[in-house]
């Protein structure tokens, strides 16, 4: 009976044993496995200036349907992590410290100030993460500090320029479109987008001086800086018309945000007298350019600008580097095109 007992003793001894050889064994299998998910996920993060610029949204949202399609064409999982700074650079830089923390594939940084992204540039190359910037444009030594960082975005002289040849293009085929009180000059404003801003900066200068030098004959009034927000350009555009500053007929906006702020002022006072123009295209801008509430706009297909992103994102990973007829001859940046769109009823 004792050797009974003892041998079953010995055969349990033995089972235990075998059972925690194989969970070891399990949990290793599924250790492996869940490393070579995470090696399969392309994990891309993605860090915005601020949550309310309505351009930057209608961006990230497509750069996340792209990936999606990406997903589906080369079969590997793809995690997006979007994430707003609000405009505080501190915050973005931390951001980006944990994206590199966290050993993300791919960043992608819509810079809250593009004059100070030394410190998310550093992070980056040291963990070997390729780093996008796009829609604000770093200054081209930061670009050139590390082998793989990359810009994406338009060209703020080529936008200025054709706003500036739209309003041109309305005054050609009409001058009473413009000049309302028919006294042969155009009384103008300009709505700035950022106080030093380059992009707004280079988008105001170019507007109004490809303007009169395409024959609009025509007078500044006043101006004011709005921040890229509807709300502000809207309470802006409200004291200009009980300043009344001058016969205002024309508003120059760096944005679309701020040219419909601007058109809600003007319709709640119930003026008719003056024209808005924006830059961006975003979908209500174009549709208000299609109902001719806004005179036209300056388009920046984001459909483009999100499929090279997803583009460039996939590339890093697959490949190591950039698809070359992206780039199109440049090394480290994708330029988007602008195109004017104009009231249907105005178009030359």
């Amino acid at each position: 009976m004792m050797r009974e007992y003892k041998k079953w003793k010995t055969q349990m001894g033995l089972l235990a044993v075998a059972v925690a050889v194989i969970c070891v064994a399990a949990a290793g299998i599924s250790r492996r496995k869940e490393k070579q998910k995470e090696e399969d996920t392309l994990k891309v993060g993605i860090s915005i200036y601020q949550s309310d610029d309505t351009y930057v949204n209608l961006l990230t949202k497509k750069i996340e349907r792209q990936l999606k399609a990406c997903e589906k064409q080369q079969g590997i999982k793809i995690h997006c992590k979007i994430v707003s700074a609000e405009n505080d650079q501190n915050e973005q830089n931390e951001q980006v410290e944990h994206f590199a923390a966290l050993a993300y594939d791919v960043i992608c940084v819509n810079a809250v100030d593009r004059t100070n992204v030394s410190t998310m540039i550093d992070r980056a190359e040291e963990s070997e993460i390729p780093l996008i910037f796009f829609n604000r444009q770093p200054v081209q030594d930061d670009l050139r500090k590390g082998q793989h960082i990359y810009y994406v975005g338009s060209d703020a002289q080529e936008s200025g320029r054709l706003q500036g040849e739209l309003v041109a293009s309305v005054y050609r085929k009409d001058p009473a479109v413009l000049d309302k009180n028919g006294d042969g000059v155009v009384g103008y404003a300009v709505l700035e987008g950022e106080t030093g801003h380059q992009d707004a900066i280079i988008r105001s200068e170019w507007s109004v001086k490809t303007m009169t030098s395409s024959g609009v004959p025509a007078k500044r009034i006043t101006g004011g800086v709005a921040n890229w927000m509807k709300e502000q350009a809207a309470a802006i555009v409200g004291r200009w018309l009980k300043e009344e500053e001058g016969e205002l007929e024309l508003i120059l906006c760096n944005n679309d945000d701020m040219a419909l702020g601007a058109i809600e002022t003007l319709r709640q006072e119930g003026r008719t007298d003056i024209s808005v123009v924006g830059i961006d295209g975003t979908e209500e801008g174009l549709m208000a350019v299609r109902d001719g509430k806004m005179l036209g706009t300056v388009k920046a297909d984001s459909d483009i600008y999100a499929e090279y992103i997803a583009r460039m994102v996939c590339g890093l990973k697959k490949e190591g580097t950039v698809p070359k007829e992206i780039l199109e001859g440049h090394d480290r940046e994708v330029w988007i095109p602008w195109e004017i769109k104009i009231c249907p009823e105005l178009e030359e």
